[in-house]
């Protein structure tokens, strides 16, 4: 059987494109709501490729055009979500920035009819169906296909940090879960997602995904949702493990965090630097702390084997990473991290919310407030 030839489309610069998942909630009950199909159609045609559905009814996704600065991916996204809220407005909705929903429940979800929601459903079942989350992927423009793996490969020992970053999923079905980002526990139920494994080169990565598609386990490349991954359409590296942040500026610090780390490993393998062996089990045991602790984690440094916390570990990459962010002029971003090190995660402002109100439903409320980009109309 002659194979499919997987062609990585390279990228000249480290382009950004951001795909944002938000929940659509009813705005008196604060209630998920499958309300997809009512917004659509009100999508401005020039933005329809962007703003577009997904597995459930109940949220969207709001994608960027190719960027080239993390300022051009905010003024994209500013407009599309603007467009976004007033639509909500008009339909009686309000957009919850939140890795889950604290009290409704993934089995009264919509699916969105869509042949391929369809096909996965009917493999995947209730692990599909559960897979009423939300978060924040970033893709990274790199110059070919066998450094997109190995940039995967070394930014893999740093996926826990920005998972610490991130965490805002707090919930699951009516419950305090007790973890931080519960999202991802959701996202590792799923047969190809979580960290990825290890792999040597382009060559590699193709026959994966060839053998995969021959044995029936995966239809293509698109039904591979690891932590970070190739894509070989968009020439880029794709970090998925974040859960959506409380705020636009948050999801922009975190992408300038990124892309200047993505952009720093490209330089790294462009010179020649060695690859420091690590084992897999701290990278896993660090995820793990993360999802449980979120920043206030401690992470265990993959060379030195010390604990370190995760606040610090964050501070000290952003630290490394100004004069990267000073090229990309994304310093203004980049600089926000330090903020969200000495602040709570999202997931634990939720739960002071529900600590001071009592309310579940007030938490969505505040939340659907404090991410607001735009003024109500009136």
């Amino acid at each position: 059987m002659a194979k499919n030839k997987m062609v990585f489309r390279s990228s000249e610069k480290p382009t950004i494109g951001v795909e944002i998942e938000v929940a659509l909630v009813d705005a008196k009950t604060m209630e998920l709501k499958s309300a997809v199909l009512d917004i659509l159609p009100r999508v401005p045609e020039r933005l329809k490729h962007r703003i577009k559905p997904e597995l459930m009814q109940c949220y969207l996704e709001v994608n960027t055009e190719v960027c080239n600065t993390v300022d051009d991916a905010e003024a994209d996204l500013r407009e599309k979500f603007t467009v976004v809220e007033h639509i909500a407005d008009e339909l009686g909705l309000r957009l919850y920035w939140s890795g889950t929903h604290p009290f409704s429940v993934w089995e009264e979800q919509k699916v969105t009819p869509n042949e391929r929601y369809e096909r996965l459903l009917e493999i995947l079942q209730d692990v599909g169906r559960r897979l009423v989350t939300f978060g924040l992927h970033v893709h990274v423009g790199v110059d070919s296909g066998d450094k997109a793996v190995m940039i995967c490969d070394r930014i893999t020992r740093h996926l826990p940090t920005l998972l610490a970053l991130s965490c805002n999923s707090p919930w699951w079905n009516r419950r305090v879960s007790g973890l931080q980002s519960h999202r991802s526990k959701i996202m590792e139920s799923l047969p190809t997602a979580g960290l990825p494994d290890s792999l040597r080169n382009w060559s590699e990565y193709a026959w994966i995904v060839n053998h995969l598609v021959e044995t029936g386990f995966i239809h293509s490349i698109r039904d591979i949702w690891w932590d970070v991954r190739p894509h070989d359409n968009f020439g880029t590296v794709e970090i998925r493990v974040c859960d959506v942040p409380g705020t636009l500026d948050d999801c922009l610090a975190i992408t300038a965090l990124i892309q200047c780390l993505v952009q720093a490993l490209s330089d790294q393998i462009d010179e020649g630097t060695y690859q420091r062996d690590y084992h897999p089990m701290m990278v896993r045991q660090n995820k793990w702390r993360a999802t449980r602790y979120g920043l206030d984690a401690k992470l265990v440094d993959t060379e030195t084997f010390t604990m370190r916390p995760a606040r610090e570990v964050a501070r000290r990459l952003a630290e490394l990473l100004r004069p990267m962010a000073d090229q990309l002029n994304c310093r203004r971003h980049l600089e926000r991290i330090m903020g969200m090190c000495q602040q709570p995660t999202w997931a634990e402002r939720q739960l002071q919310i529900l600590k001071e109100t009592n309310d579940v439903r007030e938490v969505v409320r505040r939340m659907t407030e404090l991410s607001r980009i735009s003024k109500p109309a009136k």
